[in-house]
């Protein structure tokens, strides 16, 4: 009786955020840990509070994206299902696409005039 190998699968997937104008750039992981946080010298002229909280929306952006590669590498590779992948709390892409929209609406404000149905 042959035995299915295991696939080996990461348990930690990565994304990077950047802001509009690109000036700061973080990476961080799908448990929402920073790992590169890169911004330009201009940034400084916004204030150490203003850049810190960038620098959480983005870990916050790049958290909610790799948390959904996570869980479709979860579902392609090792065949989890879709139940038990809720359960550990990976959104599914739609889920954070959404989750992203609602980021930048709360922190640009809503950029149409049309209302959500």
């Amino acid at each position: 009786m042959s035995e299915r190998p295991i696939p080996e699968v990461p348990n930690v997937e990565t994304a990077v955020s950047k802001n509009r104008s690109g000036t700061v750039t973080v990476r961080a992981t799908s448990m929402g840990l920073p790992i590169a946080i890169k911004f330009e010298r201009g940034e400084y002229q916004f204030g150490a509070q203003a850049l810190a909280d960038e620098i959480l929306r983005l870990t916050k952006r790049s958290q909610i994206a790799a948390a959904a590669k996570l869980r479709e590498t979860y579902a392609d590779a090792a065949d989890i299902p879709d139940p038990l992948l809720d359960r550990l709390g990976l959104p599914t892409r739609r889920e954070a696409v959404d989750e992203l929209d609602r980021i930048d609406d709360a922190d640009t404000g809503q950029t149409s005039w049309m209302r959500p149905l």
